[in-house]
């Protein structure tokens, strides 16, 4: 690994004007992400979870501190981020194939290996087979994967996902938790996941962020003691339970 963080905060504040007056999205967060690493961000709705997750985007200019990604200062959205959202919004009119090639088109790449990657990635998420598919004709489940292999076309160093499987049913997400994980493990991408789940949080990441509640500072950074690759059974076990009660324990 890198001896350069993949993305680092500094002290980074977020207020917000409204016509009530002035509010304080976050607060001092200091956030280091190594490369290769995935640190999930639990916290209470309305802590700046988010908020923050834009600033890692470059989509907001904090008004306090500064973030880097790869040890260069962002102050704009760049094509070292990849970003995945609670919904995949893909285009209904275009193919499965074609809104993965979507970020080819707006960052001008070179439409031959792009057009190659993206059957490749769709190779990855399992979808080989539905590359000529539109939207309609997947499931909601198909659908996000599609949304994951479209935010891996450029190769970013920074996967930010907000909440990506949150729309979906418990055995779909559960499925598709067990498939990021195998996806993360091929292609050891930097990740900050945004979830309201705690489980989800400890299955998948390396650390796990808590916030505390408006403004979002962070309370703990928990280290998740379980070795890789987990299973559908380390749910079951005692350290998972026990990791899982420790973080809960935030919110009680």
């Amino acid at each position: 690994m890198s001896s350069i963080d993949a993305f680092a905060a500094e002290r980074i504040s977020v207020r917000y004007q409204t016509r009530s007056g002035a509010i304080d999205a976050l607060r001092d967060i200091d956030l280091r992400i190594a490369d290769g690493e995935f640190v999930a961000v639990l916290g209470p709705s309305g802590c700046g979870k988010s908020t923050l997750l834009k600033v890692a985007a470059g989509l907001i200019t904090p008004t306090g501190g500064h973030a880097t990604i790869g040890g260069k200062r962002l102050d704009r959205p760049g094509r070292d981020v990849g970003v995945a959202f609670q919904k995949p919004n893909l285009l209904p009119w275009k193919t499965v194939l074609d809104n993965v090639l979507l970020p080819a088109r707006t960052l001008r790449l070179a439409l031959g290996p792009a057009t190659q990657r993206a059957r490749d990635l769709l190779e990855l998420v399992g979808l080989a087979a539905f590359a000529d598919n539109y939207p309609a004709e997947l499931s909601g489940g198909m659908q996000q994967r599609v949304g994951l292999a479209r935010m891996l076309l450029h190769d970013p160093e920074l996967l930010l996902m907000d909440e990506p499987f949150a729309a979906l049913d418990a055995m779909t997400r559960e499925a598709l938790t067990l498939e990021l994980q195998r996806i993360w493990m091929a292609q050891r991408k930097s990740v900050l996941f945004i979830t309201h789940s705690i489980p989800e949080a400890v299955f998948l990441a390396d650390r796990v962020v808590v916030m505390s509640a408006r403004p979002g500072r962070i309370v703990d950074d928990f280290a998740v003691p379980l070795e890789r690759p987990r299973h559908a059974d380390t749910m079951a076990s005692a350290a998972f339970v026990d990791a899982c009660r420790y973080l809960r324990g935030h919110f009680q």
